[in-house]
């Protein structure tokens, strides 16, 4: 299907320009006021300063000169936006596309990121791995956010270790820190960092969130964030790229959240995997740029490699109104030559139709509730067929509370986090709360509110949001993640079944407030906001009224909400903010504690191969034993959940007694409970899966892992999935770990606990006799001594083999640097 390309941005433009010639005579300020509540264009008044945006603009006509020679080598076929962002940073195209074409889905793609991004979770690890690689500064601009290890009830002040050494680390290698106190990764990357058409990786899945400014943004491990930052070429294989097309406009209740929440469950947690997903359409034209960031931040909930979305007039004005002017002409001058939109007649492996369309006081199927994974029943512990991305028309809820017995109740409402807290959700929300203020309301349940920046929070302080949102029963959080991710200190309901209302990116069990038997429900800020006034799940506020005392009965009108404020936004307390572009400090010695229990100091890990490694079989993997086999979805937060864990993301040693606790154990049904069949009489048959992971280090016993689909993280020698999680899988290559996939997915069956696995040709592999994807075969020996062979499937590129053969990608690119040093 073809896709409208520069000229419908430069109609789009033309139309907003002649919208404000036609109004010149006027009040300036009254037409920006009026502009954005009849009009829905947003105001470019900004009282923030100028940034400095040497740094922050993209290349244009290098990028531009680069795609030209791809587009050359590809017999100058049309492109998809996707593409022309990607292809532009391909290195060294003659030499990457040397074998041919680009095939999405089988091309490994050697890229060069221009920025890497930070939470300061995953930057311990990844900064820890830095180091090791003996550079004196970052070979592109990088910064640091500190966001998630600050716990809603306690603040910042018990991570103040970690913060010193991501603090001292930032200053020797010259990277912007951004304090606590600051904001949320994601929401500060859009205000300050994005911009329309370049390619940045973050250290945390929901990076994509800076697609809404036209851009590619891929969340990644750390390892991979080590590339970029010592200027190694990035290897991505080359996705599929989904094409979503856009028509109508939302207006009433239909929200931006509703849209994504809706094509989530189309597409399921898998369907997006290996693809970018590409919004087009004059629908997209009718989103503000932080609602276009609210569906590109959730397109990692289908497995999408990222987002993005063609540049718009609204981009333009929310870079102007965050102090990016000098970006945003820039992207002009690159839009008009159509680097920022797919080619007319661009081919998309696949495109799904979404009408965004909904009329005053009707109900909309897009107007959705996200139903949580089980166990969901009221009274009992069993795991429902229900499924994160369940998605659920508003008006059909009640009866699904009703079907599943579920109690008619809701605990706890919460708005914001990266995913919905901009200024356009909060003058939304605050549009409901005034509403309810006149007719005598008060939140029937805790409303817990996260702004997503300090430049947000003050500006809506300022604006008397937050007083109004305040004054019927609202509690606004810290800027930081905070309750989304497990930093929530919830005192009430603790082992009681219940359920909460979230406008969150995630709704895993026990994700928000550790309890397992929370059910978390996804909807838009609007939604939970409504709802929390009256205290009940199956509360329709599109249909449902709400009994007052004087015997009279309150309805909501449809939110209003602005995308960007009349006065402009505000920075606030600057003394959280970075100093811009700093110079590494290569004095400075990085703070790590001898005896820390929360930062390690990273040892090369050993490699399988070589005359060092003890083992006898060369170039094959030492036989594997089997730890377990993994039962069903296995994501990040099943094997490493946050929360309290996340205090250990920069100590080795410690965070391992995290993996993979949630995970279960197809053998049994339990979770994190490991059999371990060569027990010593001092021992049980069973454990933990971190203890008797440990019992077969101690026995120098390598082991692997069997798993079942979209596997999401590990560690071990070896892992045999039915399919794997993009993120993870590369993360397993990095550290020297072999990714596998079962050809047959039923022989994930004939594999269990304690059987030993070897590799066969693998060393043809290493060596390349046979550089086919089948290449390695596996042969079991079961415990009862039946042995077999299965056929797998790999997606090791050339450079990816070289991984692991040096044990891991870091002992590669320290054995590079050392050898470029000589």
């Amino acid at each position: 299907m073809s896709s409208p390309g520069v000229s419908q941005y430069v109609a789009a433009v033309g139309q907003q320009d002649e919208a404000l010639r036609g109004e010149s005579k006027m009040n300036w300020g009254r037409v920006i006021g009026r502009r954005v509540r009849s009009r829905s264009l947003a105001t470019e008044a900004t009282s923030l300063p100028q940034k400095d945006c040497t740094s922050i603009t993209p290349p244009y006509p290098r990028l531009e000169t680069n795609l030209a020679a791809v587009r050359r080598l590809l017999g100058n076929r049309p492109l998809t936006l996707a593409e022309k962002i990607l292809y532009s940073h391909i290195h060294e195209p003659e030499r990457t596309l040397a074998n041919g074409g680009i095939k999405r889905g089988e091309t490994y793609l050697q890229l060069k990121p221009e920025r890497v991004a930070m939470q300061d979770a995953s930057a311990q690890m990844a900064l820890l791995q830095f180091m090791s690689a003996g550079m004196s500064r970052c070979a592109v601009p990088a910064s640091i956010h500190c966001d998630h290890l600050i716990q809603a009830s306690e603040g910042a002040e018990k991570d103040l270790e970690v913060f010193d050494f991501l603090e001292s680390a930032a200053r020797k290698y010259g990277i912007e820190f951004w304090k606590p106190g600051s904001g949320i990764i994601h929401q500060i990357v859009l205000e300050n960092y994005a911009a329309p058409g370049m390619l940045m990786l973050g250290t945390d899945s929901h990076t994509p969130n800076a697609g809404g400014l036209g851009m590619l943004a891929i969340g990644v491990g750390g390892a991979d964030a080590v590339d970029a930052l010592t200027g190694t070429p990035w290897e991505l294989k080359a996705p599929r790229i989904i094409g979503v097309h856009l028509t109508g406009q939302m207006n009433g209740w239909t929200t931006p959240k509703d849209l994504i929440l809706h094509l989530a469950g189309k597409l399921t947690v898998r369907g997006g995997t290996g693809s970018i997903l590409e919004y087009f359409g004059p629908g997209v034209f009718n989103q503000s740029c932080t609602g276009l960031a609210t569906v590109a931040n959730m397109g990692a909930e289908v497995g999408a490699t990222t987002s993005t979305f063609p540049y718009t007039p609204r981009m333009r004005s929310y870079l102007q109104a965050t102090g990016r002017a000098p970006v945003a002409a820039a992207a002009d001058n690159a839009a008009r030559s159509g680097y920022l939109s797919a080619d007319e007649d661009a081919e998309y492996d696949e495109v799904i139709q979404i009408v965004c369309i909904i009329y005053a006081l009707s109900i909309s199927v897009m107007v959705t509730v996200r139903v949580p994974l089980g166990p969901l029943r009221a009274g009992t512990h069993d795991q429902r067929t229900l499924h994160p991305d369940l998605a659920t028309p508003l008006s059909k809820f009640g009866t699904v509370v009703q079907e599943n017995g579920w109690k008619d109740e809701l605990s706890a409402a919460l708005i914001g986090s990266c995913t919905n807290s901009s200024y356009e959700d909060m003058t939304s929300v605050a549009d409901l709360a005034r509403q309810a203020k006149q007719a005598g309301l008060k939140t029937q349940v805790p409303f817990l509110c996260t702004p997503g920046s300090e430049q947000i929070r003050a500006t809506i302080e300022r604006d008397q949001i937050t007083s109004q949102l305040e004054d019927v029963g609202a509690t606004v959080l810290a800027n930081a993640c905070g309750p989304c991710i497990g930093q929530w200190k919830r005192e009430d309901k603790q082992g009681e079944e219940n359920a909460i209302l979230t406008s969150f990116n995630r709704n895993f069990k026990s994700r928000n407030d550790g309890n397992r038997l929370t059910m978390n429900f996804l909807a838009s800020p609007t939604v939970v906001t409504a709802m929390a006034f009256s205290g009940k799940l199956s509360f329709n506020p599109m249909t449902d009224s709400i009994p007052l005392p004087s015997g009279a009965s309150f309805r909501f009108a449809p939110p209003r909400g602005q995308d960007l404020p009349e006065a402009g936004f505000t920075p606030g307390e600057t003394r959280y903010y970075p100093t811009p572009t700093p110079e590494p400090q290569p004095e400075t010695e990085v703070v790590i504690r001898p005896d820390s229990q929360r930062l390690e100091r990273l040892e090369p890990f050993e490699s399988h191969f070589g005359p060092d490694s003890g083992n006898e079989r060369g170039l094959e993997l030492p036989p594997l034993k089997v730890l377990m086999r993994v039962r069903g979805k296995c994501t990040t937060d099943h094997i490493s959940a946050a929360g309290p864990w996340l205090k250990y993301k920069g100590h080795l040693t410690n965070i391992s007694e995290n993996l993979p606790k949630q995970a279960v154990n197809d053998e049994g049904g339990d979770v994190n409970v490991a059999f371990d069949h060569d027990h010593s009489a001092a021992e049980t048959e069973t454990d933990t899966i971190p203890n008797v992971a440990k019992r077969l280090k101690a026995r120098k016993q390598p082991w692997a892992l069997v798993v079942d689909e979209n596997y999401g993280e590990g560690s071990c020698a070896m892992i045999v999935a039915r399919s794997f999680a993009r993120i993870h899988e590369t993360n397993l290559k990095k550290q020297g770990i072999l990714p596998l996939w079962f050809v047959d997915k039923a022989d994930y069956s004939r594999i269990g606990s304690g059987d030993v696995v070897e590799t066969l040709g693998l060393a043809d592999l290493l060596e390349g006799r046979d550089t086919s994807d089948r290449a390695i075969r596996l042969r079991v020996t079961r415990r009862n001594g039946e042995t077999f062979e299965i056929p797998t499937r790999h997606t090791m590129s050339a450079d990816q083999l070289k991984w692991l053969r040096a044990g891991s990608a870091l002992n590669h690119i320290r054995a590079q640097i050392a050898e470029g040093a000589q």
